[in-house]
């Protein structure tokens, strides 16, 4: 996959080494437990917190204050999710999202990349749609460049 293909705006610039998602809380929802595991692992390697989800309703459960128009407990500055998961899917929760004034931004990542799927997610709102398998250096270049991206407020 070319990433130039699945973030929206410029090419994004490539994280620096180090803790550059110091601060930042990622909520990563995945039904595949190894998956999650090495995204999860990553991301924190990188200094970000992140909070699991292993089904779409453990990720309502997180968002839903957002959904509510309040702030959660813990500010949520993105969110990843797969698309396809138990209970509700990743696009369900986006949906759910897209009428949100203030919502953190959104990554998708899915094993079925079809053109119509990634229209819907950007016109959902979805920062970026990942098709499975991905490189997470992708992920994490997308993560660095929406803190600094005109308008972002760093979330919820």
């Amino acid at each position: 996959m070319n990433l130039t293909e699945s973030w929206i705006g410029d090419k994004p610039l490539v994280p620096p080494c180090g803790l550059f998602g110091k601060g930042q809380h990622i909520v990563l929802a995945e039904d595949d437990e190894d998956f999650r595991s090495t995204i999860a692992m990553a991301l924190r390697s990188d200094g970000f917190e992140v909070s699991e989800a292993r089904n779409g309703l453990e990720l309502l459960d997180k968002v839903a204050p957002c959904l509510g128009g309040n702030e959660p407990p813990k500010p949520i500055d993105a969110i990843v999710s797969d698309i396809q998961m138990p209970c509700f899917s990743g696009m369900e929760i986006l949906e759910g999202l897209a009428e949100v004034r203030r919502r953190p931004p959104v990554i998708l990542i899915t094993a079925f990349g079809h053109p119509h799927l990634r229209a819907t997610a950007r016109s959902l709102g979805a920062s970026a749609v990942f098709e499975k398998p991905f490189d997470l250096d992708d992920l994490r270049s997308v993560l660095f460049n929406l803190k600094d991206a005109p308008g972002f407020d760093g979330g919820y």
